[in-house]
């Protein structure tokens, strides 16, 4: 039996929410604390956590700021909460969750349970094939300028539970720890990294964006995932129109649609005339683009389709760069296998879904690297390419499912000759 607090906090969740956060791995935070380190003393800071929810005592630690490169070269900024402010945010997400839940838009995607970014895509697909233009959206910093007044507004929607409402507030107005040590006090977004920011971004875009749209706009479907967004229109006319209508929606909530980053597509294909100043977008790691396609009778046409995107290839050639210094040519093919096949196993289901072709060549570039790798390993190679392939395609002969790419390859080989 829990003892007497202000607030009921089930100590079975709050264990729960520890295996989950532990199952999610994570950095350390500001307090250079592993779960590891938190495990040392498991019961007793679990009961901390517990024990300081419950009493509305709870005060979240500054969250550690990180910086990741972009694609475009700049940097994006990570909150990295503490191993115990992890946890203490599952706990709130836990009970907060199962009563939004049932309200989220149907075509919001992000971030939500038995929701994925392939569904995303597939009915992303299907309605560029029924909508001749698409809104591709570009909401500018949205993570680090929502509003925290309009988001508690949307969380008191939701739960009237007092400790629930003081831990939201509190972990928005956490500061910030800079890659310096200097503190930056915060007074709206929410950080990117943390484990209930996620479930806030989806409710304040479910009141700013998805219910507006259902309301005002039924006619025109669209897909989320999170904040990345396309709208479907029938006519450019449609599109420009709508798209003003968004940027005002959006600025009413405190937001702003990227200038630069937005624009209105055309779905380009066999049967639709006339050009747009567009006729390509990325959504989801993949570019949507006019391709040859063939029919059931074999005969080409153009589709407006979606594959692999080549900022997606260049990030993963990025990857497999780093695979040869983490196993150096000390080590063996086999850990360079063990390495490489869950991560390419996941490429596969994902960049292989739709168009599977464009990956073939990301699935080469392995390859490529192994010979180099193997080069390196074995100075009877030389710096002959002749002979690093000759040792590739031994290995391959006499252990073909060693890597996973190389099922893939063959199978894919398979089906073109089939078709």
């Amino acid at each position: 039996m829990d003892e007497a607090k202000s607030y009921h906090i089930s100590k079975h969740v709050v264990m729960e929410a520890y295996k989950r956060v532990k199952a999610n791995k994570g950095a350390a935070g500001v307090d250079d604390e592993s779960i590891k380190d938190f495990e040392g003393n498991l019961k007793d800071n679990l009961y901390k956590i517990w024990n300081r929810m419950s009493s509305g005592s709870y005060f979240p630690p500054p969250v550690k700021t990180v910086e990741i490169p972009k694609a475009d070269g700049k940097k994006r900024k990570l909150g990295i909460p503490t191993v115990g402010d992890r946890i203490a945010q599952m706990v709130a997400r836990m009970y907060l969750e199962p009563g939004v839940e049932p309200h989220f838009h149907p075509d919001s995607y992000g971030y939500r349970p038995k929701k994925s970014a392939i569904q995303a895509l597939g009915v992303a697909r299907e309605r560029c094939w029924r909508y001749d233009w698409v809104i591709d959206m570009d909401i500018k910093g949205f993570f680090d300028n929502i509003d925290h007044e309009l988001m508690m507004k949307a969380v008191r929607k939701h739960t009237q539970e007092q400790w629930i409402l003081l831990c939201v507030q509190r972990w928005l107005e956490a500061p910030a720890q800079e890659v310096d040590g200097t503190m930056e006090k915060r007074t709206k977004g929410t950080p990117q990294g943390g484990v209930i920011s996620p479930l806030l971004a989806n409710m304040f875009l479910h009141y700013a964006f998805d219910e507006w749209m259902e309301r005002r706009n039924p006619g025109n479907p669209f897909e989320r995932y999170a904040d990345d967004v396309v709208v479907h229109c029938k006519t450019e006319e449609e599109a420009i129109k709508l798209q003003n209508s968004i940027r005002e929606r959006l600025q009413a909530c405190k937001l702003e649609l990227h200038p630069e980053k937005t624009k209105i597509v055309h779905c380009k294909d066999s049967n639709r005339r006339g050009n747009g100043q567009h006729e390509k977008f990325d959504f989801l790691g993949y570019t949507f683009r006019p391709r040859s396609s063939r029919n059931k009778y074999g005969q080409l046409f153009t589709s407006f389709s979606p594959a692999m995107s080549d900022k997606a290839k260049q990030n993963k050639r990025d990857e497999i760069k780093k695979w040869q210094k983490e196993v150096k040519t000390t080590g063996t093919v086999e850990e360079l296998a063990r390495m490489a096949n869950p991560i390419v196993t996941g490429w596969i289901n994902y960049y292989g879904k739709f168009c599977a072709s464009e990956l073939r060549g990301t699935m080469q570039y392995i390859d490529s690297n192994l010979i180099r790798w193997a080069k390196r390993k074995y100075g009877k190679l030389g710096r002959s390419w002749r002979k690093g392939t000759k040792w590739l395609n031994g290995i391959k002969s006499r252990r073909p499912t060693l890597f996973r790419h190389w099922l893939w390859m063959q199978r894919n080989d398979l089906d073109r000759r089939a078709v």
